[in-house]
């Protein structure tokens, strides 16, 4: 794949990284359930522990199965580089690391998912990070909102779970101004919707438990380096710019430039936090980002078609999906996401809180569960699970009241799911 940047995207998304196995010529990627690889000798040990020479040592930081995916990723959302975890959760803070010291803080959306409100919030304060949350489509607010403490900007493409669009474009231009890097969550876009390193994003993460797997099989995350930021411009990313102790002074930025986040990510931030994506897992993603265009396109589809007829509903009182004409991010998705403002949204029903949990018992092809982006559709009432442990006032900013419930349309029938919806709303309302 070296003349990779020529391929389609649907090329790209079977291809990309994949070679056949040299030992046995097996077309598909095997999963290399490893945890260590022999050495050639002394001195190849020596090199790749030193940073010299780039290969495999052990599992908990580098993987066949795993490199490839990670090639994928970065070749799809158009990065220098990528490191695969655990989860998104981990992805998270593998992007932050790097960035981050005890009284360091990011200036993040109010629009994100639940989790991750509550991880910045609460959870990274164990490290002595702090984060700032502010409408984002507050430009001024967000421009004000940075410290000299400030070491990142953090929003969602396409959030969770109302399927708002962010302005990159704008808050890309924030970033620049500051200095900072910008930090994009494309989970629910996918790089087929969005690719926010086109719009400024420094760094991109995922769970690719999600749209990339489709399937909802496994957990993972992953973080794409863009390759753009020059991490020794300012004395404030010291993780990337400054003498690295553990690898007798080497320089990060200076030794591996573009790529200089992708290799501290793999030798320090693997090594020591240990957020390790399994063989397994990559296999069984790299399987479903195969046919990723395929599916997104039929999700968009799908999407677009039961959000306008749930707006005509009599029980529903208003839709989040920004495909519709009515959404105030309308005007976004031919910039943003050209290619459709993806599957996720959020409904207000109009009997409140007791509908909502009608409506979720009555539903079923719907599956009710904590998750999105599977090639089934799913429900979950996000006041009462995800965002559970967010203030009133915080749900609500996020777009997750008590009357609202959060779709992610999968790729049945489209006729199919509406007749379910109608049901239960009819039932939730009875």
């Amino acid at each position: 794949m070296s003349d990779a940047p020529s391929y389609g995207f649907d090329t790209l998304q079977i291809h990309a990284g994949a070679r056949p196995d040299p030992a046995t010529g097996a077309r598909q990627t095997p999963i290399y359930q490893t945890t260590a690889y022999v050495f050639r000798d002394a001195e190849h040990a020596a090199a790749l522990f030193n940073l010299q020479e780039v290969g495999y040592i052990y599992s908990r930081l580098t993987n066949p199965t795993v490199a490839v995916l990670q090639e994928r990723i970065a070749t799809l959302e158009g990065g220098a580089g990528a490191v695969c975890c655990s989860s998104g959760h981990a992805a998270q803070i593998m992007a932050l690391f790097p960035l981050m010291q005890p009284g360091m803080n990011v200036v993040a959306s109010t629009r994100l998912y639940g989790g991750t409100v509550t991880q910045f919030s609460q959870t990274i304060k164990r490290f002595g990070w702090s984060a700032t949350f502010v409408d984002f489509d507050d430009e001024a607010a967000v421009a004000a909102a940075i410290d000299d403490n400030t070491r990142a900007i953090f929003c969602e493409s396409v959030a969770n779970p109302g399927g708002y669009i962010t302005d990159l474009d704008a808050i890309s231009t924030i970033a620049n101004d500051a200095g900072l890097p910008l930090i994009v969550d494309n989970t629910s876009a996918t790089p087929y919707l969005c690719n926010p390193i086109k719009h400024g994003a420094t760094l991109v993460v995922h769970s690719t438990t999600k749209y990339l797997t489709g399937n909802g099989t496994v957990t993972g995350g992953c973080v794409v380096d863009s390759g753009t930021f020059d991490w020794s411009a300012s004395d404030k990313f010291p993780s990337l710019s400054a003498a690295e102790p553990a690898y007798h002074g080497l320089k990060f930025h200076e030794t591996f430039g573009a790529l200089a986040f992708t290799f501290h990510s793999i030798a320090i931030g693997l090594r020591d936090l240990g957020m390790t994506m399994n063989p397994q897992a990559a296999h069984y993603t790299l399987m479903g980002i195969e046919t990723l265009s395929l599916r997104m396109e039929r999700h968009v589809e799908n999407a677009s078609k039961i959000s306008e007829w749930l707006e005509t509903h009599p029980h529903v009182e208003a839709v989040t999906y920004a495909g519709l004409p009515s959404s105030p991010y309308y005007g976004r998705v031919d910039r943003i996401c050209p290619k459709g403002a993806g599957a996720l949204f959020t409904v207000t029903l109009k009997g409140g809180y007791d509908a909502c949990v009608k409506m979720v018992d009555g539903l079923e092809l719907f599956s009710h569960v904590a998750n999105l982006g599977d090639t089934r559709s799913l429900i979950i009432h996000s006041a009462s699970t995800t965002h559970r442990q967010l203030s009133a006032e915080q749900q609500e900013a996020a777009g997750a009241g008590p009357n609202v419930v959060r779709i992610s349309i999968g790729t049945e029938t489209a006729a199919d799911l509406i007749a379910d919806l109608d049901q239960a709303l009819n039932a939730a309302h009875a």
